[in-house]
């Protein structure tokens, strides 16, 4: 009699984003609010976090858990998200870190 063995799959890999952007002077609570909008109809997304930098008035961090990385760049598409993303830009003054992760948990 045959003995077979069942090899795991490999883990599903999430993808996750941690970045720091920076508001315009005086902008950072509108630009939260903005970024805030319509965040719970994103699919795929598992976990959103929006948070301010306590080292920087203008700074703010956003933290992304993603199903996929793929679901992460269709959400760029969205109605809803290109309309925060042409709202926000005006109270937009720049990018700094930015970091690609594999989340191995779940909030």
């Amino acid at each position: 009699m045959r003995s077979f063995i069942t090899i795991p799959e490999e883990p599903h890999l999430m993808y996750g984003l941690i970045g720091r952007m920076l508001a315009a002077d005086g902008q950072r609570d509108a630009l939260i609010a903005l970024l805030l909008e319509g965040t719970d109809a994103m699919p795929g997304c598992v976990s959103y976090v929006v948070a301010r930098d306590p080292a920087d008035p203008n700074g703010i961090w956003i933290t992304e858990v993603w199903e996929t990385q793929e679901y992460h760049r269709a959400s760029l598409q969205l109605p809803a998200v290109q309309a925060t993303i042409a709202k926000a830009r005006p109270l937009i003054a720049g990018f700094a870190e930015r970091f690609e992760t594999e989340p191995v948990s779940r909030p």
